[in-house]
């Protein structure tokens, strides 16, 4: 209750929006109303000079009487409009900054307005004439100016009584009785009320206006800082930063020889997020941009996403200054081991494209990444010749699979019970007419990061239907085939779709296509990849889980995914049989597999003594260089066919 007589009473807390708002507001009244009042008091001055000078010499009175009664006041009214109009013009024209001077010049503009108002139509009642010079003047200063309610009523309400008492001591005209009449009572309160009714609604009405447009004011610049302003971290974003670093880099006065792009990248985050929350990631990711920013104090730093950082700065100082930050950043990690990892690109005189630079600093921060021992890394020429080809990929990916560049590349699975080929991986290769035969590490992690690899993924399932159906129709044997799934196709298309679309095409049955997803692809959006491998399963299609054991939440996964096949990873055979360590865990996972209604399968295997050992633990089948490497489905089928390797009874043709 307390609070809303407070805010109608116009005495709450106004922000500093607010209150030099009503200031502007009334500044601009008040060249209105103090250019009407210098005009009329200067015609009220030739007038009442005029009128004196026409007085008969024997009826003139001194000029003092005229000035004292007269003069005087019009003098008075003319300075103070004066001083008031040239205080607001100056106020317009961002002359001035001095709003209590400004404040005290209006209340004195005021109340000699409200005097002189009171005056002359003092003098006028007693010739009986009428008061509307006090009238006027009241609804001259009320009502053009905003004043707060409680304010208005003090002044309405003092001005009024005062002029009443004084008219109501003398006789009204025509009248021998002391006192005002019931007219000029009912009259002047109803002046007054109106004068205060309305004068509340202006303030309500300019207050309204402030907060509307101090709103309009405050999203403006919101609006302003995130167009140039990295949200969480405070520090620029690239949209600032392309369009400074661009001017910089055409700027005469530049010296080009001397700057250098960084790309600042903090490996192992991730980590660090999944171990104590985004919360904490975002705290430190504030604490790493001010920090970046200190240490690179007058050059231009942004943030250019998730936990990477870019900056333009010299040359000459930065390696110094990247040697300490990596030190300072070292010291904030908690149980994850935290490392900066930094790469450098120097454009050349004529280059003038910041986007490019910042690609290939970032390419070469890239080159290092997971190189302990390493946190620096100058873009050169033997990365210039890797970033040519990364440009190419992402260029011309549509057009090789357009021209059947993009060959699918068979290493058999073979059973360990048998020895013979009971599956094939179909692997990508990529036949340039440029560059040759491209292995997938040269493509495969380039397409995923520009987020193209569904492109190749539906291209490789396409061909292995294809190749199943030529198969069909000469009667040839052909095997179950496994393609591999990247986490990415299922945000960027319909994949599960595509495949049953596709093998419905070809007339595939869904039990020659089995799909593998790494278990790394697990890790995010868990709801919707348990949704999508449930509907592979349910549409008849085998669901394998690819490189077990890569990752670190391998547990977790066979908890909460329904698998037909899990293919160990390669790395545990890399020991053997040094390590001691490699066969009773690879005993266990084989055990664990049987126990979850699973096929075991292990890659990777490239001597006889790894295969038995496999065949001794009860692994149901087996792929690697034992076996065979990847090769073309016409040279796989030369090896069958010279006895090399054998294909399944079930899967032979007569």
């Amino acid at each position: 209750m307390k609070e809303k007589i407070i805010k109608l009473l116009g005495i709450d807390k106004k922000t500093p929006y607010v209150r030099d708002y009503f200031y502007a507001t009334n500044m601009r009244a008040s060249i209105y109303m103090s250019v009407v009042v210098v005009v009329l008091e200067i015609w009220m001055i030739i007038r009442m000079t005029r009128t004196i000078l026409n007085i008969p010499e024997g009826q003139a009175k001194p000029f003092a009487y005229y000035f004292q009664k007269y003069y005087l006041n019009y003098l008075i009214l003319l300075s103070a409009g004066t001083a008031m109009l040239i205080f607001a013009v100056r106020f317009l024209k961002n002359k001035n900054d001095k709003p209590l001077i400004g404040t005290v010049i209006k209340w004195i503009f005021s109340f000699v307005c409200i005097y002189f108002g009171e005056i002359i139509s003092y003098n006028d009642y007693v010739k009986g004439e009428q008061i509307l010079t006090f009238l006027t003047m009241e609804l001259f200063v009320m009502c053009l100016l905003t004043w707060q309610p409680l304010t208005s009523f003090l002044i309405l309400s003092s001005s009024y009584l005062i002029f009443y008492f004084r008219i109501d001591m003398i006789p009204p005209p025509n009248s021998t009785e002391i006192g005002t009449t019931l007219a000029t009572q009912l009259n002047m309160f109803t002046m007054y009320l109106s004068t205060l009714m309305f004068s509340f609604a202006n303030y309500s009405q300019t207050l309204l206006q402030a907060r509307k447009d101090e709103n309009l004011e405050q999203l403006n610049e919101h609006l302003s800082r995130i167009s140039v302003q990295d949200e969480l971290t405070g520090i620029h974003n690239m949209v600032y930063f392309r369009s400074e670093a661009e001017k910089m880099m055409n700027y005469v006065t530049t010296d080009k020889e001397n700057i250098v792009f960084l790309f600042f990248d903090i490996e192992n985050f991730k980590s660090y997020n999944e171990k104590y929350g985004f919360h904490e990631g975002n705290v430190l990711l504030k604490k790493i941009a001010g920090m970046i920013e200190g240490t690179f104090e007058g050059s231009l730093v942004s943030r250019f996403s998730d936990d990477h950082f870019v900056v333009l700065t010299r040359f000459d100082s930065c390696q110094n200054k990247i040697e300490q930050l990596s030190h300072t950043i070292k010291c904030c990690q908690g149980e994850v081991h935290l490392e900066l990892k930094c790469g450098a690109y120097r454009p050349a005189e004529n280059e003038k494209d910041p986007s490019l630079a910042c690609d290939r600093a970032r390419f070469a921060c890239n080159s290092i990444k997971k190189h302990y021992d390493c946190y620096y890394q100058l873009y050169d020429k033997s990365l210039e010749n890797r970033f040519q080809l990364k440009q190419y990929i992402v260029n011309h990916i549509d057009t090789a699979i357009e021209n059947g560049y993009i060959k699918v590349f068979y290493q058999p699975v073979v059973s360990t019970e048998n020895g013979c080929i009971c599956g094939l991986e179909a692997l990508a290769r990529w036949q340039d007419p440029n560059y040759g035969l491209l292995p997938p590490g040269a493509f495969i992690e380039i397409l995923e990061e520009y987020r193209q690899i569904y492109k190749l993924d539906q291209c490789i399932i396409e061909q292995v239907c294809r190749d199943y159906h030529e198969a069909e129709e000469k009667n040839l044997s052909f095997v179950p085939v496994s393609v591999n799934f990247s986490r990415l196709d299922f945000e960027l298309c319909d994949i599960v779709g595509f495949v049953s679309q596709i093998t419905e095409k070809y007339h595939v049955p869904h039990e020659f296509l089995d799909i593998e997803i790494t278990e790394s692809a697990l890790t995010d959006q868990q709801n919707f990849l348990q949704s999508a491998v449930k509907k592979l399963r349910e549409a008849g299609f085998k669901v394998w889980l690819d490189d077990f054991g890569s990752g670190y939440s391998s547990l977790n996964v066979l908890k909460d995914y329904q698998f037909d096949v899990l293919k160990i990873d390669m790395k545990f055979l890399s020991g053997f049989p040094e390590n001691d360590k490699t066969q009773p865990i690879l005993t266990s996972i084989v055990k664990l597999t049987r126990q979850l209604s699973m096929l075991s399968l292990t890659e990777g295997v490239e001597t006889k003594e790894q295969f038995e050992f496999l065949r001794a633990i009860g692994c149901n089948r087996a792929q690697g260089y034992l076996f065979s490497k990847p090769v073309p489905l016409n040279i796989l089928r030369e090896k069958i066919k010279a006895g090399d390797l054998q294909i399944l009874q079930k899967y032979e043709k007569n």
